[in-house]
């Protein structure tokens, strides 16, 4: 797995309301299912969400739209989530600048906590959900990704479709909240 999960990295702690109230460790955080901020990038290609088949230590296997990550925290103070998002983008996915087109969009946010049956780790995260569009369907790193999958708004949300039931707990969250 990628060297970017071995790094000690301090994400924010935040109440119910949003509110940052400290950091903590990322792992720690997901060990404890301590309340944290996080945000998730969808990458639209045309009239396509490209799925991430995620490769991680929480949610390995899940379909994800398109990559989630966390603001870290420096000098007390937490990193703005489109600046995270662009970083994110450029780690996970081989993409260049000239292929993005138009500007991160800020959909909204999800609030939510799910158990990972599959390790000992829990996603519970106030979630901002950041949108871009794209020129050409990039290349996902492979150390964090098994592959990539193009669907339609109509088939993503399509709730009983075997892809659904493949998705990622945040990812249904925002289909519910409709910020697809």
């Amino acid at each position: 797995m990628m060297a970017n999960y071995k790094q000690k990295q301090i994400i924010g702690k935040t109440d119910r309301k949003g509110n940052i109230t400290g950091g903590i460790e990322r792992w720690e955080a997901h060990r404890k299912g301590t309340l944290h901020r996080a945000f998730t990038l969808a990458l639209i290609y045309k009239n396509f969400y490209i799925l991430q088949h995620r490769k991680h230590a929480c949610f390995d296997g899940v379909l994800d739209i398109t990559s989630s990550s966390h603001q870290l925290m420096s000098n007390g103070k937490l990193e703005d989530t489109l600046e995270s998002a662009r970083k994110c983008l450029f780690r996970e996915w081989k993409i260049n600048e000239s292929d993005i087109l138009g500007k991160f969009k800020l959909k909204g946010a999800i609030y939510y906590k799910a158990r990972d049956a599959k390790s000992v780790y829990t996603e519970h995260e106030i979630c901002d959900i950041v949108e871009v569009r794209v020129k050409k369907i990039p290349t996902p790193a492979y150390d964090v990704a098994y592959g990539c999958s193009l669907l339609t708004k109509n088939e993503l949300t399509n709730r009983k479709s075997r892809t659904y039931s493949l998705l990622a707990p945040w990812v249904k969250k925002m289909i519910k909240k409709k910020l697809l």
